[in-house]
């Protein structure tokens, strides 16, 4: 139960490339795959995370490799929330920017091809914000955790 089978200085390591490389991974398949999780999205979150598992703790299944493993990745996600706070500019690269889907009832379809984000998705993202024609919105952001928010013009 105590007893490692790999330096805890590896667990470290391996925690660390295993946590940057899926912040990568995440980051570049689009803001609507982490803000609008289908149940597709959690099969693959789950079987995801079971995959790095074993390339984290290569093999070692102590307590204290899996305490260590564990405080390396909330220290390291307690990081880069404090480097993303006090620099805009890699806030901008690991959190991206929102962006501008409809503004005056004109869509974008350029954003939403690099966001994958699909019409039937957003329409329904509309109705939900009570808004059934895009003319009808002023303006329709996909903010960074993947949610749209909207705007319409005001009603006479």
């Amino acid at each position: 139960m105590l007893d490692m089978s790999v330096p805890w200085w590896e667990l470290i390591v391996r925690g660390l490339v295993v946590y940057v490389f899926l912040i990568a991974l995440l980051r570049l398949t689009g803001k609507r795959q982490i803000g609008q999780l289908s149940p597709f999205d959690l099969v693959l979150l789950l079987i995801l995370s079971n995959a790095v598992q074993n390339s984290m703790n290569a093999g070692d299944n102590s307590l204290v490799g899996g305490l260590i493993l564990a405080t390396t990745l909330v220290v390291v996600n307690y990081i880069v929330g404090l480097i993303t706070f006090k620099s805009k500019k890699l806030e901008k690269i690991i959190e991206g920017r929102p962006q501008v889907l409809i503004h005056n009832g004109k869509l974008f379809e350029d954003v939403m091809n690099q966001a994958k984000l699909t019409r039937d998705e957003l329409d329904s993202t509309l109705r939900q914000s009570g808004y059934f024609e895009i003319k009808e919105v002023k303006l329709a952001i996909l903010e960074n955790n993947g949610s749209v928010s909207v705007q319409g013009y005001e009603k006479a």
